[in-house]
């Protein structure tokens, strides 16, 4: 079995050996054995497997990684191989099949002996698997270990795990992009929506399969799937095949909207996650395809193609299940193919789901419930929306809100130290479903519920915008509105308002520096590209990829979808963009403790700040500059604090009317680490301060609205002792 040269960072050594990323740090320092880095940089060192596993191997340690950890490594250590990887896929149905102690059998045997069995047992599983055409023998002595890692993988964490880490090695060398996942319990609420008695759905663009193994738990009895990477449509297939072994699965290979692999078929459902703004879907070539009945979807809404593409393949009265990015609830160019969707009765629900309920998490997604009309069939009056996403709360520190999956956009996660706050899914999918049942009882009688779910009548939606937004539709008119809860709301909004002032107030009571004299400080500096041959600093930008190469000092990253952008910076959120903004470019991955500047100078707000836990882990958008200091020479907050001051970042801009900030020009003052930390404690305060100012003046801003709201709805009037209220 040919084999290449694999690396790993020394996170992926802690998880290979079982142990923190502190013990490898103490490995390095400690024994003088240990493998050198072999490739990558100074900040970003990657090591050789086969000598970390050796060295492991010779301190017991090699074996201390969980199975799923073992396959991967083993997968890393063999060149990817598209009918191997099909091979692997049958060897996991064929021993997932068997008897639970079929693998610890299994694994007694030589590594010839395991070949020569894993040979026979796959034998009839890569015809049945969609594009697999083996064209050598199976497997030999040499995939002993990956057999083994197989076997381990299977027996402790399952078929359906197993199957995960060989599609996640094949994805990392295929052009595959924006390929995510759909969770389970956002699958289960998907096929909760369908009517119990569907027996054939589909899936045209299925992935892993998540969403047809819940349709199955729901009843379905064929399962039909299609999907353009090989190895999901493999990996899909032999999920289902474990997850609904009773089911009559057929999954296929290719691009459903350009060579629909099921053409002229019909199902009762059919449920689709499909990719997000993608502009080359086949405008041109489609534009007289006769699925698009309800008109052409523009160049830049693939979204409605897949709509269509999906009512097009419904018996009907068949209902379908999409989940889509939130733009094409309201862009305008799909104003007039949503409108007749809506005008044609096809549109039943537009259910807006919270930020983190599916790749990519950033983003506040949607599901559309379709249901093909039936000729001469009923009337519908009226369109569901359900709000599950609630109301964003940016200054709050725990809401988020909308984004894509190539295309869309959040308020990220405040910044004052919460985290993205955990879904309830079991409370999500009960309000949901309730909503819905109650709609498809009664669509005319539905009780709405203000601010969460609104049945609107066709006739009101059919307007110049056709947007079909949740959160634009579910609020209550007039008559809906309940004095006595729109008081309560008012009466928390002021006192959080009145906390959010106090706490302000504390802020701004800054105190710890003093007068130096007549005279203000004077010291040295240097500039940032000083500091950068000095090795107190490393600076890092996103750069052009054309080639695919990998520029030096800029180590290439996975294609995260969330990418922080310079808007970001400016508004004080988390990281807000998505994957679809880097094109061909390589980004860095952001930090604890990074410096992130903005590039251009232009409009309001900090032009620097540090990168907390809420960036971490996300890439560097363009136009932002990132600064990663040597902590032992130089501190992040009083870096930032200095780089934001207006006279510094004047004097590192070009041009006239767009001012590029080079960032290598930036001065900073040349101080002793004691005295750089008074400074950045002190900076630290002043972010402090600017947090707490932009909740205070959103939590005023909303208290502002409820009382707008309230008075101009007729649901508040002003008392004789407001009115008289002095206005200083």
């Amino acid at each position: 079995m040919p084999e290449t040269t694999a690396h790993v960072t020394a996170a992926e050594i802690s998880r290979i050996a079982g142990v923190t990323r502190a013990t490898v740090s103490n490995w390095r320092r400690r024994h003088a054995d240990f493998p050198a880095p072999s490739a990558g940089t100074d900040t970003s060192p990657l090591y050789d497997l086969g000598a970390v596993q050796g060295w492991l191997g010779s301190r017991g340690h090699a074996q201390a990684a969980d199975a799923r950890e073992e396959l991967r490594t083993a997968m890393r250590l063999q060149v990817p191989d598209p009918d191997r990887t099909a091979s692997h896929i049958g060897f996991v149905l064929a021993v997932a099949h068997h008897s639970s102690d079929a693998p610890a059998g299994l694994a007694d045997l030589t590594d010839s002996e395991l070949a020569a069995r894993a040979a026979e047992a796959v034998a009839e599983y890569p015809a049945s698997l969609p594009g697999a055409t083996p064209t050598h023998p199976l497997f030999s002595a040499s995939d002993g270990p990956t057999l083994r890692a197989l076997l381990r993988c299977v027996r402790e964490e399952g078929g359906p795990a197993a199957l995960a880490v060989l599609a996640e090695r094949e994805l990392e060398d295929s052009a595959a992009t924006g390929v995510y996942g759909t969770p389970e319990p956002l699958a289960r609420l998907v096929a909760e929506l369908l009517p119990a008695e569907v027996a054939r759905v589909l899936d045209p663009a299925c992935g892993s399969g998540t969403l047809l193994a819940a349709a199955a738990g729901r009843g379905a009895t064929t399962l039909l799937g299609q999907d353009s990477v090989p190895v999901q449509a493999q990996r899909a297939t032999a999920g289902l095949s474990l997850a609904a072994p009773q089911a009559e699965v057929a999954v296929r290979i290719g691009d459903s909207l350009r060579a629909d692999a099921f053409a002229g078929l019909t199902a009762d459902a059919v449920v689709c996650n499909p990719p997000y703004g993608d502009r080359d879907w086949g405008h041109d070539e489609l534009a007289y395809d006769p699925r698009w009945a309800y008109g052409v979807p523009g160049r830049l809404e693939s979204e409605l193609a897949w709509v269509q593409h999906c009512l097009a393949h419904l018996s009907p009265g068949g209902w379908a299940v999409l989940i889509l990015p939130p733009a094409t609830s309201s862009r305008p160019s799909g104003r007039r193919v949503r409108a007749e969707l809506v005008r044609g009765g096809a549109v039943r629900a537009v259910l807006a789901l919270p930020a983190g309920a599916a790749p990519p998490l950033h983003v506040g997604l949607q599901l559309w419930v379709l249901r093909r009309p039936e000729p001469g069939g009923p009337e519908r009056k009226s369109v569901l929306f359900v709000d599950a996403a609630g109301s964003p709360s940016p200054g709050a520190g725990v809401q988020e809100s909308d984004s894509l999956h190539t295309g869309t956009s959040r308020t990220g996660a405040s910044r004052t130290g919460s985290s993205r706050t955990p879904i309830d899914w079991a409370g999500l999918t009960a309000r949901t479903l309730a909503h819905w049942e109650a709609f498809t009882a009664d669509s005319d009688g539905f009780a709405a519920e203000s601010g969460a779910a609104r049945a609107v009548p066709v006739v009101d939606l059919l307007d110049d915008l056709v947007d079909l937004t949740p959160a634009r539709q579910v609020h209550a008119s007039r008559t809906d509105v309940d004095p006595a809860e729109l008081s309560a709301r008012t009466h928390t909004s002021r006192r959080e308002l009145t906390e959010a002032a106090k706490s302000l107030l504390r802020a701004a009571d800054l105190t710890g520096w003093s007068e130096p004299g007549p005279l203000a400080r004077e010291w040295r500096t240097a500039t940032a590209s000083d500091l950068v041959r000095g090795g107190a600093l490393t600076l890092l930008r996103t750069v052009p990829d054309p080639k695919g190469a990998e520029p030096d000092g800029v180590p290439a990253a996975p294609l995260l979808p969330v990418v922080l952008t310079a808007g970001d910076i400016a508004r004080g959120t988390g990281p807000t963009g998505t994957s679809a903004e880097l094109r061909s470019e390589i980004a860095p991955v952001i930090a604890v403790g990074d410096v992130l500047v903005r590039g251009i100078a232009a409009g309001t707000g900090p032009m620097a700040r540090v990168a907390d836990e809420v960036d971490a882990g996300a890439l560097l958008g363009p136009h932002v500059h990132l600064l990663r200091p040597d902590p032992t020479r130089l501190d992040p907050w009083f870096l930032a604090g200095f780089i934001d001051a207006a006279d510094n970042l004047a004097g590192a801009a070009t041009g006239s009317t767009v001012r590029h900030v080079v960032p290598g020009r930036l001065r900073i003052p040349l101080l002793p680490l004691d005295e750089q930390r008074r400074y950045g404690e002190a900076f630290r305060h002043v972010h402090e301060l600017r947090t707490r100012a932009r909740r205070a003046a959103w939590l005023a801003e909303e208290t502002a609205a409820l009382l707008t709201g309230g008075l101009t709805g007729g649901a508040l009037i002003p008392t004789a002792a407001v009115a008289a209220t002095d206005p200083a």
